[in-house]
């Protein structure tokens, strides 16, 4: 009697589950993932022009002080829009898609409803733009209303979390999740660097990402914490 040799199982690999995490539901995550930012967009520049008229100005801390203006932090402030497009394109499935989404409405209600109630601006800081050429192009297309809380950071640390969990639950290495969280950093950074936001924003942004993180992770937003199953061939051993 002949027997067939079974094929070895694969070994783990955690890019492959990365990768299975991305093609599911690909399609409702990219067509979610633009129209939530075009919405979004389109109330928060429909805010600042509505309230432009009694905003204050924010203050200047010695933090915001000790941070010079850096042309090049440009290139991590626009990054957040491919960065928040990470967590939900890493979603294990439906139920993990709409808790992270659950706790994203939230950041940006609540971050809309503060600049209705209380609209605020940067201050002036005495810049010449025209001497820091893509940070004058940064100002001209987004003007320094809707200061406080930061939704730039709020996004950014909500992101942060979320993806550290989805690498967690592929068992990433730690140079993956470390990579994330400097990638969140750098972004945190850049709004002080290009000064679009002042500390206390950033501070700001900081309290309500926890609050969004709270609202993905209460009994909504369970399916953050479960692990997904892993065949026995991506399993270590």
């Amino acid at each position: 009697m002949k027997y067939i040799q079974q094929p070895a199982p694969a070994p783990f690999s955690w890019t492959r589950a990365l990768w299975l995490r991305i093609r599911t539901l690909w399609f409702l995550k990219m067509i979610g993932t633009v129209t939530g930012i075009a919405v979004f967009f389109a109330v928060y520049f429909w805010t600042m022009e509505e309230t432009g008229g009694r905003a204050i100005t924010m203050p200047v801390t010695w933090i915001d002080q000790r941070i010079g203006v850096n042309e090049f932090a440009f290139i991590p402030y626009v990054s957040l829009w491919v960065y928040v497009s990470l967590a939900p394109a890493f979603a294990l499935n439906a139920g993990a898609l709409r808790a992270y989404a659950t706790g994203a409405l939230a950041i940006a209600l609540l971050g809309i409803a503060f600049f209705w109630l209380f609209p605020t601006v940067t201050p002036p800081f005495g810049v010449d733009w025209s001497q820091v050429p893509m940070l004058r192009l940064l100002k001209e297309s987004d003007a320094s209303g809707n200061a406080f809380p930061s939704l730039h950071v709020a996004f950014a640390m909500y992101s942060a979390y979320v993806i550290s969990s989805q690498l967690r639950s592929i068992r990433s290495p730690r140079w993956a999740r470390a990579f994330n969280w400097l990638w969140c950093l750098a972004i945190v950074y850049s709004t002080l660097a290009t000064r679009q936001h002042v500390f206390i924003d950033v501070a700001g942004g900081i309290l309500v990402a926890c609050l969004g993180r709270s609202v993905a992770w209460s009994p909504l937003g369970r399916a953050f914490h479960r692990r997904p199953h892993l065949p026995q061939s991506m399993v270590r051993s």
